[in-house]
């Protein structure tokens, strides 16, 4: 029998591009939710793994939800506070998880090499900053994705991205302290996603680039992560775990 994949959300823009990849991949599609059919435990019911792009909003009751299901979670929704995280860590000592800022391929590589970058880059002669750009519709900042970026640098550095995360500066801010990890958000037309992390040194400046030209490449990882997950006991889980990459 092959792999039941619900989607929470199948009526928007990802959830229709997952519906496509979840063929693609040959599994089943086993239903979605979406407003107008909020039923999220009925769905999980009957499927193996339900994959979640939806709202920040609706992160903690999602997690008890799946929590009780015994079912996989894919999750790709960004713009989570810390107790949204919180709820996500707890459902994952029950249910796999997966939850990751991007499931593109590509990203988490960047991500990768960031961590080792700036565990490799000084702190104190390389200043690093990301620049993230998106549609005019996103209506989180800065973008999960260049959190994630942060997150990577400041373990890399052995220190925490909220001890040195430098967001939206304005107006008289004084000199940059050393050891900051700074943060740009750009917003505008319909770009998919793109983001830069620079470390800028007195002498040299090194910029990872990543760029999205279709949303799919988000959907064809998440059933990636989806196929992967089922086989896998409870635990909190990266892209980069599915990709075999840590």
């Amino acid at each position: 029998m092959t792999t039941r994949i619900g989607i929470a959300g199948i009526t928007g823009r990802m959830g229709r591009l997952l519906t496509e990849e979840v063929a693609a991949a040959g599994a089943t599609l086993a239903g979605g939710t979406s407003r107008s059919s909020p039923d999220l435990a009925g769905l999980a019911a009957i499927a193996d793994v339900v994959i979640d792009f939806t709202n920040a909003a609706t992160a903690q009751a999602t997690a008890t939800i799946m929590a009780q299901s015994g079912k996989a979670w894919i999750l790709g929704t960004s713009g989570l506070s810390a107790d949204d995280e919180a709820a996500v860590a707890q459902a994952a000592e029950r249910v796999p998880v997966v939850y990751a800022s991007n499931f593109a391929a590509g990203v988490n590589l960047v991500l990768a090499l960031a961590e080792r970058m700036a565990a490799a880059l000084p702190a104190e002669t390389y200043d690093a900053e990301i620049v993230e750009m998106h549609h005019r519709q996103k209506v989180d900042a800065p973008s999960g994705t260049a959190i994630g970026m942060g997150r990577a640098v400041a373990k890399g550095r052995g220190v925490r991205l909220d001890d040195v995360m430098e967001s939206g500066r304005h107006g008289h801010t004084g000199a940059r302290k050393t050891g900051a990890i700074g943060f740009a958000a750009l917003r505008g037309g319909q770009v998919v996603g793109e983001h830069s992390l620079i470390f800028a040194a007195g002498t040299e400046h090194i910029v990872l680039t990543h760029r999205a030209f279709d949303r799919r490449a988000f959907a064809t990882g998440a059933v990636r992560a989806a196929l992967w997950a089922i086989a896998r006991p409870p635990g909190l889980y990266s892209m980069m775990d599915v990709l075999g990459i840590v």
